[in-house]
């Protein structure tokens, strides 16, 4: 039962990930994209953490990594074409990403 818990989390956070994402998207942008478009993109930011190895980077002296946003929005295009999703537009993905980041910028402070 636990499992099922942690996906039942897991989506009320991708909810709330892309709510705000749509919050943080210049107004031409905002009706874009469908949800399900939302979850992929979130799927691939989350694939491209795990892959690149962001995730195991020490943080500097200020407890800060560096994550590069365009390459996180390169994958997500090449992926979403390789996929057969569509393509799209890099910087219209970048604010995706952005919007992603500032989101977890918002959990961060939340600790």
């Amino acid at each position: 039962m636990r499992q099922d818990d942690d996906f039942l989390q897991d989506d009320l956070d991708d909810e709330k990930t892309i709510e705000f994402i749509k919050n943080y998207l210049p107004q031409d942008l905002k009706d874009k994209f469908t949800d399900d478009e939302y979850y992929y993109f979130l799927d691939l930011i989350d694939e491209y953490y795990a892959q690149s190895g962001i995730l195991d980077a020490q943080p500097d002296a200020d407890g800060c990594i560096e994550i590069d946003l365009e390459k996180i929005v390169d994958y997500i295009v090449k992926e979403a074409k390789k996929d057969g999703m569509g393509d799209y537009d890099p910087e219209e993905i970048l604010f995706i990403v952005q919007g992603e980041m500032e989101y977890a910028d918002t959990l961060d402070g939340d600790e």
